[in-house]
């Protein structure tokens, strides 16, 4: 990792801190807003130490991306969760066979970059 990616990486991390210091949910609800500051709080310790040994340039900057995403939708639509994806059921494939493995490959590729690593950790 350069200097500068390092610094990056380090300066979203203490955003992050930063946001869940300040944040207030939705409802106003004391009780509300201690749960979602704890939940951004573990989200990212859970993240960031998931992908400390990330190495590859490219998978780096996916994760600094998906980072910045989930800061932006978290921050505009003030809810830290990540909001979910509407796609279709895979209702029409067979249990097995090549038309699932191609409805299981669109589906994946189709899940928007602020879910990649939310699936895995949760």
């Amino acid at each position: 990792m350069t200097p500068a990616t390092r610094q990056e990486v380090l300066g979203l991390y203490r955003k992050v801190f930063r946001i869940a210091k300040n944040w207030q949910s939705a409802s106003g609800q004391i009780e509300e807003t201690m749960r979602e500051k704890e939940y951004i709080r573990n989200e990212a310790r859970t993240l960031f130490r998931k992908n400390k040994n990330v190495t590859d340039p490219k998978l780096i900057k996916q994760c600094i991306e998906e980072c910045e995403a989930r800061i932006e939708i978290g921050l505009h639509y003030n809810i830290p969760y990540p909001r979910p994806i509407h796609l279709p059921p895979m209702g029409l494939a067979h249990k097995q066979g090549r038309t699932l493995r191609h409805q299981e490959k669109l589906r994946k590729i189709s899940k928007p970059i602020y879910l990649k690593s939310h699936d895995e950790v949760s």
